[in-house]
């Protein structure tokens, strides 16, 4: 007796159907994704105002000065001192001309803190600087 054996075909997987499952999962990600928004450097609690800027109000072409204390300070996002903060926005300046100084100082900073950013900001030649608060609930 003679059995009949089938050959059996060597199993192969199909990758184009693998390349469109990978495409359309590379799309769902990219469209399902979040980006993240330019974290400040320095933990700041805004004093509250009933008619004052809104943190969300920030444009991107602004550049942040982070006040907290006399020693934590930042301009846009890096480390300063109330010494060298002068020179670095006068140097902001010339490279970028038409940009905005914007000022976000925590609730607690201290006044003298306060007072050598504005000392600065005026030996940087920068008059009108926009701060940031946080609205007050009604």
């Amino acid at each position: 007796m003679r059995f009949y054996t089938k050959k059996r075909r060597i199993p192969s997987i199909t990758i184009v159907s693998l390349i469109d499952i990978l495409a359309i999962l590379l799309i769902f990600f990219i469209v399902t994704s979040t980006f993240r928004k330019k974290l400040s450097q320095l933990q700041i609690n805004l004093p509250e105002s009933k008619s004052g800027n809104q943190v969300d109000a920030l444009d991107h072409k602004n550049i942040l000065l982070e006040v907290q204390s006399e020693e934590k300070m930042t301009l846009d996002g890096h480390p300063v001192t109330p010494a060298t903060l002068a020179e670095e926005l006068q140097e902001i300046q010339k490279t970028n001309p038409g940009c905005m100084v914007t000022m976000q100082a925590d609730k607690g900073a201290p006044f003298g803190a306060i007072v050598s950013v504005l000392d600065a900001l005026q030996a940087a030649g920068i008059k009108n600087i926009p701060t940031m608060t946080r609205t007050s609930a009604p």
